[in-house]
């Protein structure tokens, strides 16, 4: 970013910190995408919590901006199995904020399988969760009993923007990487596994580009969603696989199954919105498959008969390319921050809770002053 840039942005999250300043400061741990400009909402959530830990996502961390977060504030490794683990997540979080308030910042529902251990065991209180994700979300409202409130940003309307811009996003990296080898979307029949927010938007986009797109989603209302907007809808995966030069996987769940893959007709590149851990499994690939890198960001996985292309390893395949969405980024950071307020301040119930919207009217207020310029 440019210095002029980075002090806008400054002053922005200076301006939503005020409005949103909590009575009350607590521990916060936060996993974020550390990239480029996350910086800036790293001193944000400091500037409202003691911030504990920053917990970046792994496939998503820009250098600089890591050093630069380091210099004030402690970055620790983030994994999966830290917690999916009960003990070794409470060791965690007993070790860095023991005794004390805290909130936990998400962005996929990492802290979903060990929330009633924490909550239950803690030596001080766990305040609640804040989740960015629709993926999160989905995990944490899957729990039989949530034993804190999560307050989720994942289905605001001032994601939608974001939304959108991800998905333009994705079709752009998509599309770099498979001309890098020589291939192009036209003329290459798309699936997109997934018809929510993000896959909506690439369908729609790849069908502005001229691509013939089928959907495929396991919800029968999302499934009549796309029909109505006229894309093809696939009965059943085996099929709609059997067809495709493209896949796009966007259910922020599960999209390819190990025994799926011998369905993709050769040649088929595969990419994702979302980390491999959480679309694929690739390790349940069969053990005939021999794996070559063919590309820049791509792997060839070929045995007798069959093979396909996979994009930047099954990662999101837009931070390829920095995954930036512009300023939008900002509105829901901003919903974050105010759902800190939320959080320390109410004492809310059990369950998930979403932020109020004349909380949100405020942040899109702000917003608009400092970059609808």
């Amino acid at each position: 970013m440019e210095s002029f840039e980075r002090a806008r942005l400054d002053a922005y999250f200076t301006k939503i910190a005020a409005h949103f300043l909590p009575q009350e400061r607590v521990a916060s741990f936060l996993i974020t995408h550390l990239l480029a400009e996350r910086p800036s909402f790293v001193r944000a959530v400091a500037s409202l919590s003691d911030v504990r830990a920053v917990l970046p996502k792994p496939k998503s961390i820009n250098a600089a901006a890591r050093r630069d977060v380091e210099r004030s504030v402690s970055v620790d490794a983030l994994s999966r199995d830290l917690f999916n683990d009960p003990d070794a997540a409470l060791d965690y979080i007993e070790s860095r904020a023991g005794g004390e308030r805290a909130v936990l910042l998400d962005v996929g529902g990492y802290f979903a399988p060990v929330l009633a251990h924490l909550h239950e065991q803690f030596s001080g209180e766990i305040a609640g969760v804040i989740e960015d994700t629709e993926n999160g979300h989905r995990r944490y409202a899957a729990l039989e009993k949530l034993p804190c409130p999560v307050v989720s940003v994942a289905r605001s309307p001032l994601k939608d923007p974001e939304d959108y811009l991800v998905g333009q996003s994705v079709v752009f990296s998509t599309e770099a990487v498979m001309r890098g080898r020589g291939d192009i979307l036209h003329g290459r029949p798309s699936l997109v596994i997934g018809f929510g927010k993000l896959g909506s938007s690439i369908a729609r986009l790849l069908q502005a580009k001229g691509v013939h797109v089928t959907v495929f989603d396991i919800d029968p209302v999302r499934r009549t969603q796309a029909l109505s907007q006229g894309f093809s809808v696939a009965r059943d995966r085996e099929a709609a696989l059997t067809g495709a030069g493209l896949v796009l996987c966007a259910t922020g769940a599960v999209s390819l199954r190990g025994e799926d893959f011998a369905h993709l007709r050769n040649g088929a590149y595969v990419a994702t919105v979302t980390s491999s851990e959480d679309e694929l499994e690739l390790d349940l690939l069969p053990e005939v498959y021999t794996r070559t890198a063919v590309g820049d960001h791509v792997t060839r996985y070929r045995t007798t008969g069959h093979y396909f292309y996979l994009a930047n390893g099954g990662n999101a395949v837009n931070f390829l390319h920095g995954a930036s969405v512009g300023p939008f980024i900002f509105l829901v950071q901003a919903e974050i921050l105010a759902a800190i307020r939320l959080l320390t301040d109410q004492h809310l119930a059990p369950g998930l809770h979403v932020v109020p919207a004349p909380d949100r009217a405020a942040i899109a207020a702000t917003w608009l002053s400092y970059f609808n310029r």
